[in-house]
């Protein structure tokens, strides 16, 4: 197991008696799904449909924790805050009162027993599941007090959690999921357990819905191999045509948005004089070019 201790994610509270009405028109996911035994990854979309944030939804005594990246927080914050009018929600900042952590690789049964999602320690730190996918890992919200050498004292750097994240093939932004340009589903939210179909309207509904009903979906993110010299944002090319775009890179993996078109013809693609081969996790279903 390793353990990384981020400095580029932060913490908005969101408290008061219509917390979960005001999320649940705004957010792709189920907030009551974030019921203090389990966390919720949603985003929060353009009228359009385009995404602006990712982030986990963690429900406390104190409230509902939106785990999401700090450099977020003004922007995301403040879009919040216009939509609240007179709800009875109140927002803060607490990102200074926590540290957000993820620990990863090897068996996690000691940090979470294997049938909890969820566990708050005395203090108010929260150990929980990563929602996205079992071999994500777990994540810290700790608190000062808290010896979270307890858990893991074999800490990773931000290299380390990079290389696992796109092992596995998770999106993050900004690298793999763009502002006002990437959408849901080609971005595998939906096999990420990060939309819910049934809970009604939010902000970005009904482009997402039209896109997976009647298979709009035209490229996705993968993850691949690279062999050779290549660069984030190179493009892609499949006979002499671009079909794509490296997004991010570590240690020999990326991640990257490529045309279902060439994904079902070709594994294998040229970056300039590097070769980039498609490494298709269990998780990701492409669609049936049939639907």
């Amino acid at each position: 197991m390793k353990r990384t201790d981020f400095d580029n994610r932060g913490l908005l509270l969101l408290s008061g008696g219509e917390v979960d009405t005001f999320l649940q028109g705004l957010v792709s996911n189920d907030v009551t799904q974030a019921d203090g035994q389990k966390a919720v990854y949603s985003a929060f979309l353009t009228p359009q449909g385009k995404f602006l944030y990712d982030f986990f939804m963690v429900r406390s005594e104190k409230g509902v924790f939106i785990d999401c990246r700090a450099d977020d927080i003004p922007s995301f914050g403040k879009k919040l805050k216009m939509y609240k009018l007179r709800s009875d929600v109140t927002l803060e900042d607490v990102s200074a009162d926590y540290q957000v952590s993820a620990i990863y690789g090897g068996d996690l049964s000691s940090i979470l027993p294997t049938d909890t999602h969820q566990q708050t320690m005395p203090d108010g730190t929260i150990i929980y599941r990563d929602p996205r996918l079992p071999d994500a890992g777990v994540r810290i919200l700790s608190t000062p007090s808290f010896d979270i050498n307890n858990l893991c004292a074999d800490i990773g750097s931000d290299a380390d959690y990079q290389s696992h994240r796109i092992r596995l093939g998770l999106p993050e932004a900004p690298a793999d999921l763009i502002a006002d340009k990437s959408t849901l589903l080609e971005s595998g939210f939906d096999e990420l357990n990060g939309v819910d179909w049934k809970k009604g309207c939010y902000m970005g509904q009904e482009l997402t819905a039209r896109t997976k009903y009647r298979g709009l979906i035209k490229k996705r993110l993968v993850p691949v191999r690279v062999d050779g010299d290549a660069s984030t944002g190179d493009d892609i090319l499949f006979n002499g045509k671009v079909v794509g775009d490296i997004r991010s890179l570590e240690q020999g993996m990326g991640i990257a948005m490529i045309k279902l078109d060439a994904l079902r013809q070709q594994s294998t693609f040229d970056v300039g004089s590097a070769k980039i081969s498609v490494n298709l996790p269990g998780w990701i279903r492409l669609p049936d070019p049939a639907d």
